[in-house]
């Protein structure tokens, strides 16, 4: 089976700056589409970030251009700027496993980011 291991959530200052990690194990093959969703109290799941097989990468209004998605290996990066008390929610790791048969959805249990002087 697949597990995700998600790192670098906390605490941050307004404006401050921290990098995510998630590093997907176990029965890993085709293709590896990885992004990052995030949910805050008593609101939906939504996507944050995420970087496609083939290298697209896609973003949500509110983080586009001071968030970045990048892979390498089996490891996912989201580095995350100039956040604000907006940012601070659960973030969650998903991968999107696809071959020419069939695509297989895992999610991390999740880390928690609080944006707060």
């Amino acid at each position: 089976q697949v597990q995700l291991v998600e790192s670098g959530g906390g605490l941050v200052e307004p404006g401050g700056s921290l990098t995510l990690s998630c590093t997907a194990s176990g029965n890993i093959s085709g293709n590896l589409t990885m992004g990052w969703f995030r949910q805050a109290p008593g609101k939906q799941r939504d996507l944050v970030a995420r970087l496609f097989y083939f290298g697209r990468t896609d973003y949500s209004n509110s983080v586009r251009g001071r968030y970045s998605i990048g892979r390498e290996g089996k490891t996912d990066f989201l580095d995350k700027n100039d956040l604000g008390p907006e940012d601070t929610a659960v973030q969650y790791c998903r991968l999107v496993l696809s071959s020419g048969k069939s695509a297989r959805l895992f999610w991390g249990q999740g880390t928690e980011v609080t944006v707060s002087r």
